[in-house]
């Protein structure tokens, strides 16, 4: 599996906080590194809490996920950067992301549904789930 780097770079662009950003896709574009950002997912600290909406306590279904991110223009399919190694890197239908990730508790996944607009971030801790949306101009 190839990652899709223009995907996670207009990812990074919009959600990660500044200082982060050249280093991550740095390790994120190598196989070897990688492995060692999505390790990091399960307690990520480096989005930018800017564009962060937390999860209602309504949304916290894997239909009540899908929902809120198809009202924001989510696609039918979306782009995976996750610690589960079945969608890491992988372009899916999002509702079989939103699916999986909620069968499967305790993986640390980002979703990017419209690049550098509109993603998904899931956590290891229970209800660590935030809707990331930045809208107006484009991303530097």
């Amino acid at each position: 599996m190839a990652a899709d780097i223009q995907h996670e770079a207009a990812f990074i662009r919009a959600f990660i906080i500044a200082a982060k950003q050249e280093r991550l896709a740095e390790l994120l574009a190598k196989p070897k590194r990688r492995r060692d950002v999505l390790g990091t997912l399960y307690h990520f600290k480096d989005l930018d809490p800017r564009f962060m909406t937390v999860v209602p306590p309504g949304g916290q279904t894997a239909s009540g996920l899908e929902a809120l991110l198809r009202e924001r223009g989510a696609p039918e399919l979306c782009y995976a950067i996750s610690t589960d190694e079945n969608l890491d890197g992988r372009t899916v239908p999002l509702r079989d992301a939103i699916s999986q990730i909620a069968r499967r508790v305790g993986h640390g996944t980002l979703l990017s549904c419209v690049p550098g607009r509109l993603g998904y971030f899931e956590g290891e801790e229970p209800r660590e789930r935030y809707i990331l949306e930045r809208r107006g101009g484009p991303t530097r």
